[in-house]
């Protein structure tokens, strides 16, 4: 499914004009292209943007092309387009460009034989997503994660996403981009062996098409089908395949012949071997006139289960020895395409380092060098679900500096500078990890201004009060003269501790009102027991508060 972006696109060389009517419609146009897959389409706004001076534009109509010629199998082409994408992209620091192009690479990667390869990629694109990414694009970044993370394996971890991806459609007011979701959680639950989840998302996605008047896709009534034959519900699945509307065109280069292959299978396992062989013969016409090399191999193997079922076993193992010399010399193109495309991705790897420099100084604050506040949205939530499941307890402390107007007032906003590094050292310094990073431990980040947020996972409300009292006086004690000179620099501290499934905002919003509560009481102290301990569980899909809720 493609994107449809409300992408924002930020003030650097090579962005053009954004405020200009010009520049308004090649968007336009592009999104358009990138929803429709127009080649066309793409090539003509490529030339526009480029005499524009547009190049956000220009290389999200490249990655249209690119993604095209992936589709028709040119893998080498495609993975040396992206290559040359990526670069520009890393340069231009565009988040929305990027979040694409880690898409696409991910695919590229997947069809190399690379399936790690591919969930790395999407949870790069995840990550690139700014806060204001509409809810479509999100919705189809979470779904391309989903089926990395059902390709390798983590079944539960796909169905988590695509639930997400869902709700990011009911966003979008989207709903037909519904019907992708629930056809990728069917097909996937089918791939992991879990044949009644299968059956009952297959049953959702008819439902949804149904409800929405549409009929479905051929990918969707295959996977369908697939679902019925994994309970065996052969009869089921052969009304399924049958029920496809003939107006509807297959317009994917393998989609009629993966068809007609599982209509095959279907009609063998009923007995109808007729009927069996001449949709047989109808896919391998679609795979001759197609050159689907690799789909042809699998009607191979679906004509010498035929052949078997009919007791013609010389020539079902006739048929089984081509299906392996065909199988072999199929492999030998794919080794020599993907060594091709191989090539491609690693002249990336340069491109890749910097791009995760890139990522890594857009988590930190550029004074400072602690983790900003997008780091803190982004991480929290997760840290905040492995201490509720380990039964941990998570302390958030939020400070802040007293006076601090007064330094920058009275002295200057260097020194104001110099007093917030300093400061964020004395922080570091009592949070830092054993090994030194702050991945998966603790961490502190600073918020904005004179505001700072320490997350200590795994410390109760006792040792982190006693913490940040240790901290409040190693600040205070510090030597400032040689900054200050008689400005005392001094912080007040909120400290919640919390447990159970929290939510972010509720820990945030509380930690706050208990570091306000502590510049009311005179500043230079630590509030910590203020408020009972907030304690956050989710009931009928819908968030409620045990005990006296934060306010709002």
């Amino acid at each position: 499914m493609a994107d449809v972006s409300q992408a924002r696109f930020r003030s650097f060389d090579g962005a053009g004009d954004t405020t200009s009517p010009e520049f308004s419609e090649l968007l336009a146009a592009i999104e358009a292209a990138e929803e429709s897959r127009d080649e066309h389409a793409a090539m003509a706004i490529q030339r526009q943007a480029r005499i524009a001076g547009v190049l956000a534009v220009q290389l999200r109509a490249e990655l249209v092309l690119a993604d095209i010629r992936d589709r028709r199998g040119e893998i080498p082409t495609a993975a040396g387009m992206v290559r040359g994408i990526f670069r520009q992209a890393v340069d231009l620091g565009d988040h929305p460009l990027l979040a694409r192009v880690h898409r696409l690479l991910g695919r590229v990667r997947y069809e190399l034989g690379d399936r790690a390869g591919w969930l790395e990629e999407a949870t790069q694109a995840l990550a690139y997503l700014d806060d204001d990414a509409s809810p479509a694009v999100r919705g189809n970044t979470l779904t391309d994660l989903g089926n990395a993370l059902a390709v390798n394996g983590d079944i539960e971890g796909a169905r988590h996403r695509y639930r997400a991806a869902d709700q990011a459609y009911l966003a979008a007011g989207r709903p037909l981009m519904r019907l992708t979701v629930l056809n990728n959680l069917a097909y996937s639950e089918h791939l992991a062996g879990e044949a009644e989840r299968a059956l009952a998302a297959a049953a959702l996605l008819r439902e949804l098409a149904e409800a929405q008047r549409v009929p479905l896709h051929p990918t969707h009534v295959e996977t369908i089908a697939r679902a019925q034959m994994g309970v065996g519900q052969y009869t089921e699945a052969e009304e399924t395949l049958k029920s496809l509307s003939p107006s509807l065109a297959f317009d994917q280069g393998d989609t009629l012949a993966t068809y007609l292959i599982t209509l095959a299978e279907v009609q063998r396992r009923r007995g109808h071997l007729d009927q069996a062989q001449a949709s047989l013969d109808a896919a391998v016409r679609a795979c001759d006139e197609r050159e689907l090399a690799e789909t042809r191999v699998q009607a191979l193997a679906e004509q010498a289960e035929v052949h078997a079922a009919r007791g013609e076993y010389r020539q079902a193992f006739e048929l089984h020895k081509r299906f392996h010399e065909d199988s072999t010399a199929l492999l030998g193109r794919q080794r020599v395409a993907q060594a091709l495309g191989q090539q491609a991705m690693f002249e990336t790897s340069e491109a890749r380092r910097e791009a995760r420099l890139f990522r890594e100084q857009a988590l930190r604050d550029p004074l400072t060098g602690l983790r900003n506040r997008r780091f803190v949205t982004e991480a929290l939530p997760a840290m905040i679900d492995a201490v509720a499941q380990a039964g941990r307890p998570l302390s958030v402390v939020m400070l802040d500096l007293d006076h601090f107007k007064r330094i920058n007032d009275a002295l200057s906003h260097d020194a104001g500078d110099r007093v917030l590094i300093t400061v964020a050292e004395l922080l570091a310094a009592a949070t830092q990890a054993p090994d030194g990073r702050d991945d998966g431990g603790e961490f502190v980040a600073r918020l904005g201004g004179e505001e700072f947020l320490l997350i200590l996972p795994g410390t109760g409300e006792a040792d982190a009060r006693l913490r940040m009292e240790e901290l409040r006086l190693t600040i205070r004690g510090y030597d400032w003269r040689p900054i200050t000179g008689d400005l005392p620099v001094t912080a007040s501290f909120g400290v919640l501790t919390a447990t159970g499934d929290a939510g972010i905002e509720a820990l945030m919003a509380e930690a706050d009102r208990r570091l306000h509560a502590a510049k009311r009481r005179g500043r230079d102290r630590v509030v910590a027991t203020a408020l009972p301990t907030v304690e956050i569980g989710i009931r009928g899909g819908r968030r409620r508060y045990r005990g006296r809720p934060p306010r709002s």
